[in-house]
């Protein structure tokens, strides 16, 4: 039985930042009382042949959540009741931010899209540790981590540091976020010296540890075909294990606006159905550009995955892993169930 239709009737009638706490609210109450959140989430779909192992972690299923929903990891375990595969929290910055002034997050409902400028909003790295450390389930949890909006390109590297030293013990892997549009300056780091500086940091101190983690980068949609083989010369350079693809892009091409409509949103990342293609491009480049590698540097595809075919390109793309952000939003628990289905089925054919 799916209840999300109903829910998103009344979630789609509230402000969309007021929507999503109000979700998170009711999905911590959900997660006590989970007759109820199986209600809404579906039937799960579980089975060994949905298992990856990705960057030396196992996976139960390939659909996870991208970043930006769960920001502070207040429902690590009730997504994963829902059907996730692994959740990625933050963005975290090494101290709390509020974000940027309200408002901040649209949707763009003709076009199942989002726009948002939410600027790195969340509770800071010390608190979100505690709360992955008060996980109850043995999810897989990724902790996305990135500077403050006042801290300078020249000091980013130690925003990053401390954010992965103080996570370290509680995320299962990290991502380096520089592509976010949302904090000023912050792509400018995807710039080759800039990117391998911070990298070969985290690494550094990744080395020391007793045992690594996967660190990972996120890259834009937004960057030339000349600046995406920089990233990956660094990411071959700096022996990190993988790559997200993609951010929210600033583009607005294709959306069916006017103009006038368009510039009355803002500035922001656009997400959601307008980012599918390019964002499925970018993936199919990056993988025709590592294979030339020797290093085993995977790849998690996220960006405009609203349906089961979207998720089905991406794979074919070269997309080790999926993230649902925007999909999630407009079709709820049951498109993670509807993925996994059709990967079952796959399976079961490529067996037969």
């Amino acid at each position: 039985m799916n209840l999300y239709p109903l829910a998103k009737q009344f979630l789609f009638s509230l402000d969309p930042e007021e929507a999503h706490h109000f979700t998170v609210h009711n999905l911590q109450l959900g997660g006590k009382l989970p007759l109820l959140l199986h209600l809404l989430a579906g039937d799960k779909v579980v089975h060994p042949s949905l298992h990856r192992t990705v960057f030396g972690l196992d996976f139960p299923n390939p659909v996870g959540l991208a970043a930006g929903l769960d920001k502070n990891g207040d429902v690590i375990d009730e997504m994963g009741m829902m059907g996730f595969g692994h959740v990625e929290i933050g963005t975290i910055t090494p101290k709390p931010q509020p974000g940027n002034d309200k408002p901040r997050l649209f949707r763009l409902v003709k076009d199942s899209a989002l726009i948002n400028r939410m600027g790195f909003n969340n509770v800071g790295a010390e608190v979100a540790a505690q709360k992955m450390k008060r996980r109850k389930t043995n999810i897989i949890v990724g902790a996305n981590i990135g500077k403050h909006k006042v801290t300078s390109n020249e000091d980013a590297i130690r925003d990053y540091e401390y954010c992965f030293k103080t996570l370290f013990d509680f995320a299962d892997y990290f991502v380096v976020n520089v592509s976010s549009p949302n904090t000023p300056g912050l792509r400018a780091l995807q710039d080759k010296d800039s990117l391998a500086a911070i990298l070969n940091s985290l690494q550094d101190m990744n080395n020391r540890k007793a045992k690594t983690k996967p660190i990972l980068l996120k890259i834009a949609p937004d960057l030339t075909n000349e600046q995406i083989d920089d990233v990956v010369t660094v990411v071959q350079q700096t022996k990190i294990q993988g790559i997200v693809a993609t951010n929210t892009t600033i583009s607005r091409d294709g959306l069916s606006y006017s103009k006038e409509e368009i510039e009355k949103f803002g500035a922001g990342g656009l997400s959601g159905k307008p980012l599918t293609n390019h964002s499925t491009e970018v993936l199919r480049y990056l993988k025709s550009a590592l294979d030339k590698s020797a290093l085993p540097i995977a790849l998690i595809g996220v960006g405009g995955i609203m349906n089961v075919n979207d998720a089905m390109e991406k794979f074919s793309a070269g997309a080790d892993l999926i993230q649902l952000y925007s999909g999630f939003i407009y079709a709820g628990p049951q498109l993670i169930h509807d993925i996994n289905k059709t990967l079952l089925r796959n399976s079961k054919m490529l067996h037969s």
